[in-house]
């Protein structure tokens, strides 16, 4: 084979973790391939935060990422943190902002995220290669073999099934599997709830939004809920999606605020009102006259018994919507699941029985928060890699 084609590493995928795991490997003096199949590299990072790119969390830490292996991500994250890759945006003298819950942006465009990565890859003998899907993977004497490219190891960073209209498969799966790891079931996540039946009624309120907790098992999220014309979207929502399976229901507190006994205290203070003017005073109207009909209170708060007033309570505390499934990989901003942690090094994103292999970011089965947690494993996963190919 001719020397140009042999390297170091292939990597397959120029999303997050692909361009930072060959800018960390080449400026180790590696010579890498980085091949994607889209026409441009970090597509994902060009769209997300809409396009302003929320690159990291300041809070990023094991325990808002979802795996089999909760234990997993510790080792890259504690040392690839978020702060790191600030340091890197600010070196790179791009201007950025924090939003709420420690999600930080930049101030222009998500195109500086991904100059960034392409600048740090140019530092060492990095060879991107754009439109081009890989062909054939081989593996023989130590040896991975993409088309006409030869490395000793071969890191799979193509991704989940989400956002498909952006080129997105489970080609990382299917690979996998191929050299004998196992795959997490994966499943939309961080993905609009649909509605159906009786609870289709709240369609109505579509472009409704208002400040909710939103629970399902024990994961709970305070942010905005979104009615939808296909059910319910919004942060809150969004959160909540990753740790729901199919059947199960979900509650939301609609009234976060609202300390308890706050009934039967307005019966008192304001024996005259209506549940309806209450409601009004602390959520969007149609919202408030939709829930209001529902808990059927129409009377003063002065001719309503406390134990009706007490179950009102409960019901607006921990309402209770049992989605009929999600919005799909269509609307997903990630993937739950993915290559099995148990096949892999913590330390080197290798696969233990395969050496040379590695995988990281979304292809594996680590997902995190939204908010610029999902960038952070990018990151984290791809440094780890990219200092051991």
């Amino acid at each position: 084979m001719p020397a140009s084609h042999s390297y170091d590493a292939i990597i397959l995928g120029g999303g997050a973790a692909g361009l930072m795991c060959a800018a960390i490997a080449g400026q180790r003096g590696r010579r890498v391939l980085l091949l994607d199949h889209a026409d441009q590299v970090g597509k994902k990072i060009l769209i997300s935060g809409g396009g302003r790119c929320n690159f990291t969390n300041i809070g990023a830490a094991p325990d808002r990422y979802l795996s089999q292996n909760p234990h997993f991500a510790k080792s890259a994250l504690s040392r690839y943190t978020a702060h790191d890759f600030l340091d890197l945006v600010e070196r790179h003298r791009i201007a950025w902002h924090e939003k709420t819950l420690g999600q930080l942006f930049c101030d222009g465009s998500a195109r500086q995220i991904v100059d960034m990565l392409l600048d740090e890859c140019a530092r060492g003998p990095v060879d991107i290669v754009t439109g081009r899907a890989a062909g054939e993977v081989g593996h023989a004497d130590g040896r991975f073999r993409v088309d006409d490219a030869e490395a000793p190891s071969l890191v799979i960073a193509t991704g989940g099934p989400s956002i498909p209209k952006m080129g997105a498969t489970g080609f990382a799966y299917d690979l996998a599997r191929r050299f004998g790891l196992k795959v997490v079931e994966p499943r939309p996540a961080l993905v609009p709830l649909t509605l159906s039946g009786e609870e289709a009624l709240f369609r109505e309120l579509s472009g409704v939004s208002t400040d909710v907790v939103a629970a399902a098992g024990k994961a709970r999220f305070r942010e905005a809920a979104l009615f939808t014309h296909r059910g319910l979207s919004g942060p809150a929502i969004l959160q909540v999606s990753s740790y729901w399976r199919h059947g199960d229901p979900i509650a939301i507190d609609f009234l976060p605020d609202a300390a308890p006994g706050w009934l039967t205290a307005a019966k008192k203070a304001r024996p005259r009102t209506t549940l309806r003017k209450l409601l009004d005073e602390a959520l969007p109207g149609r919202l408030a006259e939709t829930l209001a009909d529902r808990i059927g209170l129409a009377q003063e708060l002065a001719n309503s018994p406390d134990r009706a007033l007490a179950d009102a309570e409960r019901r607006l505390a921990a309402w209770s919507f049992r989605p009929n499934g999600t919005e799909g990989y269509a609307k997903a901003e990630v993937t739950v699941g993915g290559i099995d942690t148990a096949a892999l090094s913590s330390q080197k994103m290798e696969a233990r029985k395969v050496p040379g292999l590695y995988a990281i970011g979304e292809a594996v089965d680590v997902t995190g928060w939204l908010g610029g947690y999902n960038f952070q494993w990018a990151w984290a996963s791809g440094v780890a890699a990219g200092q051991a190919v």
